[in-house]
């Protein structure tokens, strides 16, 4: 798996691409990035194994929305069943990849404990509330801040890995690798990338919170519509920089 490195611009582009394709067929990719967080929700409040098995199929479930991708890329008919179609391809490498996200996460949360006590691993887990004593805790801010430096690693493994291991039918490990170098070969583009989504949220929020002050219903329906967009629109843009990064990618069973 060749990883090309881009120019910082081409962070830009992504945003811009995902877009063009989410207009192509908005319905789908809508269903698809809200059907997927959906069933994660569900799966997740399984007692006791819930947010095991909601890591395990997390890849799997993410590379229904890359098969969906595809499909309105190439001009091919797809349906919401296209959302479960990863669970045909490399599956047990789908969920090794959830698996070592999964404890990679944990081994991050074990070291902030160290650091904090287990506050913050306590907040993420939903068993304590952030009120003002915590947030203006000092080891909080330093557990805050090993959290970012251990999390940043992981995430890089993660980004292209379940399309890696689902269309190129490689390991997790190979593919967690593979993804890694990709995210730091394209560090530049990937920190445009950011800021531009950052642009994204700020600037349609901030003339929304205007609008609503003159017009409070329509700021209202605005803000709902906001995300209903956005996210899905930079779920489709998670398609075009894996396309931009690794060239042209056909899976060798699309569904």
């Amino acid at each position: 798996m060749q990883a090309r490195t881009l120019p910082a611009q081409r962070g830009w582009a992504w945003i811009i691409e995902g877009f063009q394709l989410w207009k192509r067929n908005p319905a789908l990719i809508t269903f698809l990035v809200f059907g997927y967080w959906l069933c994660l929700l569900v799966v997740a409040a399984v007692p006791f194994v819930g947010q095991v098995l909601m890591s395990l199929i997390m890849p799997a479930l993410a590379l229904g929305i890359y098969n969906g991708c595809k499909a309105i890329a190439d001009g091919r008919k797809a349906g919401p069943e296209v959302l479960v179609s990863g669970f045909r391809q490399n599956l047990p490498e789908l969920i090794k990849i959830g698996g070592i996200y999964l404890i990679g996460t944990f081994a991050v949360l074990g070291l902030t404990a160290l650091a904090d006590g287990g506050i913050l691993a306590e907040l993420m887990l939903g068993q304590r509330k952030l009120d003002e004593a915590t947030a203006e805790d000092p080891q909080l801010v330093f557990s805050l801040l090993i959290a970012t430096c251990g999390s940043t690693p992981l995430m890089m493994a993660y980004w292209f890995a379940p399309l890696l291991a689902g269309w190129g039918r490689i390991s997790a490990p190979k593919a967690m690798f593979f993804s890694f170098v990709a995210c730091w070969r394209n560090w530049r583009a990937f920190l445009a990338y950011a800021l531009g989504l950052m642009i994204m949220v700020m600037v349609p929020s901030l003339l929304i919170g205007v609008l609503a002050l003159v017009v409070p219903l329509l700021g209202q329906l605005l803000s709902i519509a906001l995300p209903a967009v956005f996210i899905p629109v930079v779920f489709a843009s998670f398609y075009a920089n894996a396309l931009d990064v690794f060239g042209k990618i056909t899976p060798d069973d699309a569904a």
